[in-house]
């Protein structure tokens, strides 16, 4: 009954395992996906603030681009860069909370498995195949 129960509280621990390594992999993607907005909205604005003022700036806006004020992108490419500043601290906190289940779940799967020697040599005899 207890070798049962245990079983059920592996495979459980093992879902939350794949579940969370899949949301951690998924949270780094997006960061590294902000980081690169995040680039090149300050090479922009970095290149931008070194033109004179009255050069025509355009925009795009797909195939299409779209005489803009200085002023205008220099704004734009501002609030783009706060923008990714702050998703990258907010998905900072989730990666953290993340990483923090993850060592939660793997030390769980970890005294499960010393509590019960017979059923580690079970998972161990069932990888082996």
């Amino acid at each position: 009954m207890a070798d049962e129960a245990n079983r059920t509280a592996f495979v459980e621990l093992q879902g939350r395992l794949i579940e969370t390594t899949a949301k951690l992999k998924q949270v780094q993607h997006q960061m590294r996906g902000k980081e690169g907005e995040k680039k090149r909205a300050y090479l922009t604005l970095d290149e931008l603030q070194r033109l004179p003022d009255a050069t025509n700036t355009y925009k795009s806006i797909g195939k299409l681009f779209v005489l803009e004020p200085k002023s205008v992108m220099v704004v734009e490419q501002k609030q783009k860069l706060e923008d990714s500043e702050a998703a990258i601290t907010s998905l900072q906190t989730s990666k953290e909370y993340l990483e923090k289940q993850l060592a939660e779940v793997e030390n769980n799967i970890r005294e499960l498995l010393q509590q019960d020697p017979g059923l580690a040599r079970q998972i161990m005899s069932m990888t082996v195949m």
